[in-house]
């Protein structure tokens, strides 16, 4: 069945091994025979801060309250024309990959920033005007799919369960969990490609292959298991019930059936 893919992309370098992964899922998806769009931040100089200039028609003038004015502009399609846009590709979109090396443990800022300007009050969050009720597996995107695809430069044993630098999938968690499944989305488990620094040829040819076999699993592989707000496991819509994940806390008591999940060990979950 066809569907839509919106691919956010960002890196500087057209050459670069992120660019030629987003070749391959443009490829690869149009030949399923989805229909895919593509923001390429870089490509169309995103404005990446979230300012003043984002609300055109100010419900205060006095003073900036971005909750306030976010929902005003949303509610009232008062929006700078990018943000509008975007929105709009976000909303036709049944699944959205995010394609980036990872710089800090994190997105690029230009990414970050488009997170920032486009997850607008009356949307990504305070959906339909019912503060934190539609949240964590619930919201306006709860229906469609999202996954990362990482170019990380350092090697896979630095981001093993045990390694220096923590298990990649912890470390985006505050994506995952946070920036897509608060507002909705069902995510997948990460793509990464380690060593992207000083990668081969033979290297990027085996990433891309890598990646095709993924994407052919867009919407069918199981995504991480989150724990929804609503699902019984927060009785207040805040903590975790006594008894879920006993004897557990922090990142990985908020996803559930770990054991049940293939891919929890090599996500370091």
């Amino acid at each position: 069945m066809k569907k839509n893919v919106l691919i956010v992309h960002a890196h500087p370098e057209p050459t670069s091994l992120t660019h030629q992964l987003v070749d391959v899922s443009a490829e690869a998806l149009q030949r399923q025979g989805h229909e895919v769009l593509q923001t390429d931040l870089y490509g169309m100089r995103w404005k990446a801060v979230f300012d003043e200039d984002d609300f055109p028609t100010r419900a205060d003038p006095d003073r900036l309250s971005f909750v306030t004015e976010s929902g005003h502009s949303y509610s009232g399609e008062r929006q700078s024309a990018d943000i509008a846009s975007e929105q709009r590709k976000l909303l036709a979109a049944d699944a959205v990959i995010f394609q980036f090396p990872l710089w800090w443990y994190g997105m690029p800022a230009i990414m970050k920033g488009w997170v920032d300007r486009v997850w607008a009050y009356g949307l990504a969050y305070g959906y339909k005007n019912a503060g934190n009720k539609y949240r964590y597996g619930d919201g306006a995107f709860k229906g469609k799919r999202a996954m990362l695809s990482v170019a990380v430069g350092g090697p896979a044993n630095d981001y093993s369960p045990r390694g220096i630098n923590g298990p990649l999938e912890q470390l985006l968690f505050p994506i995952t969990h946070g920036t897509l499944y608060f507002p909705g989305f069902d995510v997948l488990p990460t793509y990464a490609v380690y060593g992207a620094a000083g990668i081969t040829a033979e290297g990027v040819a085996a990433a891309k292959d890598a990646w095709r076999s993924r994407l052919e699993g867009l919407f069918e592989d199981a995504p991480i298991p989150f724990r929804r707000q609503n699902g019984g496991d927060y009785p207040d819509g805040h903590v975790l019930a006594r008894h879920v994940a006993v004897g557990q806390s922090g990142l990985l008591a908020h996803v559930a059936d770990m054991e049940t999940a293939p891919q929890a060990a090599e996500m370091g979950l």
